[in-house]
């Protein structure tokens, strides 16, 4: 009996253990589901570090494969190596969709597109012009040409080799800045289908059969769920900051506000709001090609500037600081190497030089003029102070010269127009302006 009893006990909770381990057990499993990346920018760090950690999270999320809609006139090749890198390396199908329709994969894209495991196309859309430019667009000399074409060419065919496209078809987006159509690139086996939108996309790859670093996947996407992977908080603040005109301003309005507070010294909120905005520009200057000459050459018109403004003087600190800004500025981005694949310009537009330039000298205008006249104020102040004071002639006073008093040199001028010879002592009567009108000192013993 008591053997019945204890195996009624242990069928009980093995009973309870099995309804409270099975609906965990299908928790823990995740439904099927598939990463959406949305690149539709120039391809630049920001965009590469959000497209590279968009893969390793979908990896790492269990995603069954990850959908890029990509949609860029091109970037910069440094980062398009390192996409290209991660979707070579993907323990995961990366499919690449140049969507929606109107959209394109130039210059850069192409070679991000050639790399997907799966290649596709909406309707209307464009892919190539891959061949090498100067960096404003403009055409290079021969020999730096031939040299970057050969290298993006050969770049591009390794990664058509690889993913079994068709290599003379890439190259001639390259060597021939060839670009084709949807239609086009599915013909010449450039891109493996075309879709009209993600629901079409889905449909056509069901059962297609692609290969990975870990072996050949078989793609489901019945009932597959669509996840999309957003830009985190530091990607999106990124966005705003990594951007030639928002970091040129930043650079710009901080070093005002660092002049002030070392002006001023004590005010704190100007020395602070000036450090932060100043770290905020050089945090995005990071994140773009900038050339640091240009940078310094900024640093270097404000430094002039302060300099001008602390000793106000001929204007030739201000002048020399003005022409430094506006130079640095225009080299903020400059690239004087040329880019190995065509890339978008990338630099602070004629209108933002304009207009903060216009800013920073009205601003350092207005300071000169205030420190100027506070200058002057305090001279005149002090100077009246001197009645009184005993000096000496370094000039005959005829009736015009020089004394000095208190350690100073001044104009001066004999009180009653009579001559004083060079080293007589004098007594000051008066201060008119800046003019000391003065008398001998014998004449008080007289």
């Amino acid at each position: 009996m008591r053997t019945l009893s204890l195996a009624l006990w242990m069928l009980v909770v093995v009973a309870l253990i099995a309804l409270v381990a099975i609906p965990r057990e299908a928790a823990a499993q995740p439904k099927p589901h598939a990463a959406l990346l949305r690149i539709d920018s120039v391809i630049q760090p920001v965009s590469g570090r959000f497209f590279t950690r968009g893969l390793e999270q979908a990896a790492k999320d269990g995603a069954a494969f990850v959908i890029v809609e990509l949609d860029t006139p091109g970037g910069l090749f440094d980062t398009t190596r390192d996409m290209v890198s991660a979707t070579l390396d993907s323990p995961i199908p990366v499919i690449i969709f140049v969507s929606p329709s109107g959209a394109h994969a130039a210059s850069a894209g192409t070679f991000i597109l050639a790399a997907a495991h799966i290649a596709a196309m909406a309707p209307a859309t464009n892919v190539g012009a891959a061949s090498p430019v100067g960096a404003g667009g403009d055409e290079l000399d021969d020999t730096i040409k031939s040299k970057a074409t050969q290298d993006a060419a050969a770049f591009l065919r390794s990664i058509a080799d690889q993913r079994d496209r068709n290599v003379d078809a890439l190259d001639r987006t390259v060597l021939d800045a060839t670009s084709y159509t949807e239609s086009e690139a599915l013909e010449l086996d450039v891109i493996d289908l075309v879709a009209r939108d993600l629901d079409d996309l889905l449909t056509k790859l069901d059962g297609v059969t692609v290969s990975v670093a870990g072996g050949q996947v078989t793609l489901d996407t019945d009932a597959i769920e669509i996840e999309p992977v957003d830009r985190n908080m530091v990607e999106r603040f990124l966005d705003v900051v990594a951007d030639p005109q928002i970091a040129f301003i930043l650079m710009a309005l901080g070093g005002v506000l660092l002049i002030v507070e070392l002006l001023n010294p004590g005010l704190i909120a100007p020395g602070a709001v000036g450090a932060a905005l100043l770290a905020l520009a050089f945090v995005g200057a990071g994140n773009l090609p900038v050339n640091w000459v240009g940078v310094g050459l900024i640093l270097l018109g404000m430094g002039l500037l302060y300099l001008e403004l602390l000793a106000p003087g001929l204007g030739v600190f201000g002048l020399s600081g003005g022409v430094s800004f506006v130079v640095g500025a225009f080299l903020m981005f400059a690239r004087f190497s040329p880019p190995a694949i065509p890339a978008p310009t990338i630099g602070v537009s004629v209108w933002a030089i304009a207009a903060v330039s216009a800013v920073f000298f009205s601003f350092g205008g207005m300071l000169f003029m205030g420190i100027r006249s506070s200058k002057l104020t305090h001279y005149v102040s002090n100077s009246r102070q001197l009645v009184g004071d005993t000096g000496v002639t370094t000039t005959a006073l005829e009736p015009r010269g020089t004394v000095q008093v208190a350690s100073e040199l001044w104009s001066a001028e004999s009180d009653d127009g009579g001559p004083i010879a060079t080293g007589e002592k004098i007594v000051v009567a008066e201060v008119d302006g800046t003019t000391l009108k003065v008398f001998r000192a014998d004449a008080i013993e007289e």
